[in-house]
């Protein structure tokens, strides 16, 4: 993947390929686990439920919710579904009949509740399954914002086009160029934004963002990447520069850009399925904001008269059936146009309207034009996503994200090889381009610090806590109390699932599982401050399993609150305890994906207060970055040899 395009053709044609390939490659894998699985396997791997009785139960923004449980009523079986996942619900052959789909709204021990448009037929008889669905309107979006970023003729694309291809003499000085924003008035207007409570390099990232057309701002973990870019937001709609679009690649990460917009005062707008929106943030999406406007009631009475004229058309004829025909005509495309007219209010009165990258590609925003845009977790979206806000007319633009963390996910392993896993962010700071980065943490305990500080940020990080801040948590023997680190090796091997695809490692599991429950047992710490992280899905399951039969994690269990996440699930996150159980012990030191050092930066720098690492010493040697890790963690006495032996 070159760094710079020379020709916009070849940019075009080479993602125009990518995400098809990332596509054909995602259904295929859906179709292939249809065809070819049985159900015991598919339910082994969490990826369908089968069986389930379902039936309606309320309205969630005029959705259906629909409750699948178990025909008995017991427990579920260990599944991977969680909330705002697509699921597709069929009776058992979802690759030929007519599937619904649906979104999930939330997941309870005994029943799995998911929102729909349509409501199957017979919902309350027979079994139904389902199934994990493949995202075909995100190829859609990510397609045509590859033709409008291209596109010389209309007014969509960007007029950053050559400086985000690097097809300019010299990138720092373009990107640094004022915005060309009409309506902006030149020169200074009405005070400088207040910087009050931002630390220096915080200062520094949100006075060049404001000024130039290009910025990257570089947080490494717990500097405040979203609060920066939030406070930033707040600067712009100061300047009157609104409506602001403001993206992230995941739903979480917008939903944290909104909750700090909404307390920072900030008129915020959420674009999206409210189902995919946290529950506590829900009244800022436009559905909600929508159902309380004055206009509603309006509304309603129209549509009460649409439904009772098409009650009273089976007893007409002739010509009165022709002419409220043409009444309920009319009548429909009065509610349409007052639907958009409460629509457009609402979008205008926003200062800034909050969105995924895919969701930026909404019809609702079709004609829109935001010339201002800022993407946090830039370095999570590929770049044809990160493209979808940026064809919305964009003039100045602010990437937020680490290209030191991990890179964006693709499920197809030839659009990786082809590049699709690489940022904007990233490839851009590869041409060269300057980025601001953000020097103070203020999540880890300094010894948590040290070592990411040296081998990935140059050793630019300075603490923002002090050690007595993040005390190390009771219930655990640390090597050296002073230093809340531990590597506990454990002499254990590892097991390939059945699809050879996930990995898991016994013994490691029972050592966490202990391990947990001795933090535990102290009362310092409760489940909800316990984060545990693993590579592989499959150490995931078989952790999962552990803890469900020593108590479970549903709500009023021992380990209510308790995350057992894969380390690309707990980016952007922070617990006041990690154990990381690193899986891999063989004799031919392969450690497959653990070797991508991002993941070994993400999984040791979650942690607030304390950190507990298992692993096969001999078999993460093998790789230089592990084994820089575990030299430093000998050198600093932090070897936990007394825990692997208890």
């Amino acid at each position: 993947m070159p760094d710079r395009w020379l020709r916009s053709q070849d940019h075009f044609t080479r993602f125009t390929e990518l995400i098809k390939q990332e596509l054909d490659d995602e259904t295929q894998l859906v179709e292939e686990r249809w065809k070819n699985w049985t159900k015991g396997r598919l339910s082994a791997a969490g990826l369908a439920l089968f069986d389930l009785s379902g039936r309606a139960r309320g309205r969630f923004f005029g959705d259906d919710i629909l409750v699948f449980e178990t025909r008995d009523g017991g427990r579920m079986p260990v599944h991977r579904f969680t909330p705002g996942d697509i699921v597709l619900i069929s009776r058992s052959r979802p690759w030929s009949e007519k599937v619904i789909e649906g979104v999930v709204l939330d997941r309870g021990p005994t029943r799995l509740r998911v929102v729909a448009k349509d409501r199957p037929k017979d919902l309350r008889k027979g079994a139904w399954r389902l199934d994990r669905g493949a995202n075909r309107v995100a190829h859609d979006r990510m397609h045509e914002a590859l033709i409008a970023f291209h596109s010389t003729e209309g007014d969509g694309g960007t007029v950053l086009r050559d400086v985000l291809l690097a097809n300019v003499l010299d990138i720092n000085q373009n990107a640094t160029l004022p915005p060309e924003i009409h309506g902006q008035k030149k020169g200074p207007q009405g005070p400088p934004p207040s910087l009050h409570g931002l630390n220096d390099s915080q200062k520094a990232a949100v006075k060049a963002s404001m000024r130039q057309r290009l910025t990257l701002i570089q947080g490494p973990p717990g500097t405040g990447k979203t609060h920066t870019a939030v406070r930033l937001l707040k600067a712009f709609s100061e300047k009157g520069a609104g409506p602001l679009l403001a993206t992230a690649e995941s739903n979480v990460a917008v939903d944290n850009l909104l909750e700090g917009l909404l307390e920072a005062g900030v008129k915020a707008v959420r674009i999206g399925r409210p189902v995919k929106v946290r529950e506590s943030l829900r009244t800022a999406t436009l559905d909600a904001i929508l159902e309380r406007h004055p206009l509603q009631e309006e509304l309603a009475m129209a549509r009460d008269d649409e439904r009772e004229m098409k009650r009273g058309l089976s007893s007409l004829r002739g010509k009165d059936k022709g002419l409220m025909h043409r009444d309920i005509n009319i009548t429909r495309k009065e509610i349409q146009e007052m639907e958009r007219n409460m629509t457009e209010s609402v979008l205008d009165d926003a200062e800034v309207i909050c969105a995924t990258t895919i969701g930026c590609g909404h019809r609702l925003l079709a004609h829109r034009k935001f010339p201002i845009v800022l993407m946090d977790e830039a370095t999570q979206a590929s770049e044809p996503s990160a493209l979808v806000p940026i064809v919305k007319g964009c003039r100045q633009l602010v990437l937020v994200g680490d290209h030191q963390q991990l890179p964006p996910t693709v499920v197809s392993r030839r659009a990786e090889d082809g590049g699709l896993n690489r940022s904007l962010f990233e490839r851009l700071v590869a041409c060269g381009l300057e980025s601001c980065m953000l020097t103070t943490q203020y999540r880890m305990h300094p010894v948590l610090r040290e070592f990411p500080s040296a081998r990935f940020y140059q050793n630019r990080l300075e603490d923002g806590c002090a050690s007595a801040e993040r005390p190390a948590p009771a219930g655990f023997l640390w090597p050296d109390w002073d230093k809340p680190m531990a590597f506990v090796p454990i002499e254990g091997a590892e097991e390939e699932d059945e699809e050879g695809k996930s990995r898991s490692n016994r013994d490691e599991a029972a050592k966490v599982l202990n391990v947990v429950i001795d933090l535990l047992a102290m009362g310092d710490l409760t489940p909800h401050d316990i984060g545990v992280v693993t590579p592989y899905n499959g150490q995931v399951r078989l952790l999962s399993d552990l803890f469900m039969q020593s108590g479970g994690r549903e709500p009023g269990e021992r380990f209510e609150g308790l995350e057992i996440k894969s380390v690309d699930g707990y980016q952007g996150r922070e617990k006041e305890v990690i154990v990381f159980s690193t899986v891999r012990a063989n004799d031919r030191g392969e450690i497959g994906f653990l070797s991508d050092y991002r993941r070994l930066n993400v999984a040791i720098t979650r942690a607030r207060r304390g950190l507990v690492v298992l692993g096969h010493p001999q078999t993460l040697r093998y790789h230089p970055e592990w084994r820089a890790y575990l030299d430093w963690a000998e050198e600093s006495g932090l070897f936990a040899w007394h825990v692997t032996h208890s």
